[in-house]
């Protein structure tokens, strides 16, 4: 049923985006709608603090920053991880197709569904007091390490600072966990 959604995006405008490209700011105006066609895009808050937490981890297929159909400003900041493609459509295109077409607006809805359950697994996890707890249920989860380079993505979506996983993956490795 992907492929009904990716109706909304036919005859879109592509972006291309190399590695570490901002896309939009927290409070840009919101005029286009996107679909990570390649590549891998994050959607980042930064705290007080200077921590950066990942709210989505964009990749093929996936409509980035979904909830900005229905707000006026973004919420976070867009960067590319890896080179990019995406497409793009006026918000106003797609808020009509969902209006006009049912089966469009059942996918968008399903769609919708699956980005609260992710945002809740992320919720509880970053809940958990451990760091070695929160890999766990993020390994548990079905995902799996990156290769070396991209270990702080890691810690940015467990909510933890790059040093703290790197000395709990230290630790496994040394008490032969296998991770």
């Amino acid at each position: 049923m992907q492929h009904v959604l990716e109706s909304a995006f036919a005859g879109s405008r592509s972006v291309e985006l190399t590695a570490g490209t901002v896309l939009f700011r927290t409070g840009a105006p919101v005029t286009d709608i996107y679909l990570v066609r390649v590549g891998r895009v994050h959607l980042c808050r930064h705290s007080i603090h200077g921590a950066v937490m990942v709210l989505q981890n964009a990749t093929a297929g996936a409509v980035l920053a979904e909830a900005s159909a229905y707000s006026g400003a973004y919420h976070c900041d867009a960067v590319a991880m890896d080179r990019s493609v995406l497409s793009r459509v006026p918000k106003a295109r797609f808020l009509r197709a969902l209006a006009e077409e049912p089966e469009l607006a059942a996918q968008w809805a399903a769609t919708l569904a699956r980005g609260v359950q992710a945002a809740r697994l992320r919720a509880e996890i970053r809940s958990l007091p451990r760091v070695a707890d929160r890999l766990d249920a993020w390994l548990d989860a079905g995902m799996s390490l990156p290769g070396k380079g991209h270990w702080q993505d890691v810690a940015a979506e467990l909510g933890v600072s790059r040093e703290a996983l790197y000395r709990e993956l230290a630790r496994r490795r040394k008490g032969g966990k296998e991770t």
